[in-house]
């Protein structure tokens, strides 16, 4: 079976970091060292994105067994989760198929909830274009900037691009991500009466709409032992917009602080 890529820094009890679509463990090395002060944090890169494998299945009981056979490998006990929007699903996925992996869970802006997003509006620019007729990282940004204006997140999806062997090449699978969207979406991984007494801490950015009081309904259902707090000034990308509140309130979390 192929293995998950991930980074390590630090010791003591294990910390796995997922991030979220498009995204991949790089965009976590700042919080990763802040991290590992206090544990050993492995910053995993999910299947089809950064430097693991890709698959043509895509979908959150798939790549929660990747996370599961990662840990597994590792041989580590009691694993403290962190999930980020798509990784916050994996995180809750594997809590349903393999409770006794985790001893807690972080999830950041995110619900077991189906969302409405197909993302094409990204993805159909970046497949028209030919790789192979561009020299530069800078060409490629100016062709995707009819397409994809704003800069920041073109930037964001532009760090997916390596340059190996003289070639461009994408590490994320576009075109899996694409077919399987729907799966990414939606959310059915947790069957409608299944309760987790998993200690959980659910954080949610206030200028996001990602999770609202319908969600932390649903989030209240499934675990029934969550606490909710919200990061002020701080959107879907909560880690980036306010990192020194969300990486204080997720050690909190940790080390059994009182988080509200």
């Amino acid at each position: 079976m192929p293995e998950l890529y991930y980074a390590t820094a630090g010791s003591g009890e294990p910390l796995l970091i997922l991030h979220g679509l498009f995204g991949s463990g790089k965009n976590w090395h700042s919080h990763m060292r802040r991290f590992a002060e206090d544990f050993q944090v492995f910053s995993v890169d999910l299947r089809n994105h950064g430097q693991s494998f890709h698959a043509d299945e895509m979908n959150y009981p798939a790549m929660a067994e990747d996370v599961a056979q990662l840990i597994a490998r590792l041989e580590l006990r009691d694993c403290r989760i962190l999930g980020h929007s798509m990784g916050g699903k994996v995180a809750m996925t594997l809590a349903l198929q393999h409770p006794a992996l985790i001893s807690s869970m972080i999830v950041a802006d995110i619900a077991p909830v189906a969302y409405h997003h197909d993302y094409d509006d990204l993805i159909e620019p970046i497949l028209a274009l030919d790789l192979e007729s561009f020299d530069t990282r800078t060409q490629i940004d100016h062709a995707l900037r009819p397409s994809i204006p704003e800069d920041q997140l073109r930037a964001f999806l532009l760090q997916n691009l390596s340059r190996e062997q003289g070639a461009w090449r994408w590490r994320v699978n576009w075109q899996v991500i694409q077919k399987d969207m729907d799966y990414l979406t939606d959310f059915t991984a947790l069957p409608s009466g299944w309760v987790s007494k998993l200690p959980s801490l659910f954080l949610r950015g206030a200028r996001s709409d990602y999770v609202g009081s319908a969600e932390i309904d649903v989030i209240k259902r499934h675990f029934s032992n969550a606490s909710i707090a919200t990061i002020d000034a701080a959107g879907h990308w909560l880690h980036a917009e306010q990192p020194l509140q969300f990486s204080q309130l997720v050690l909190d979390f940790l080390h059994g602080d009182d988080v509200l």
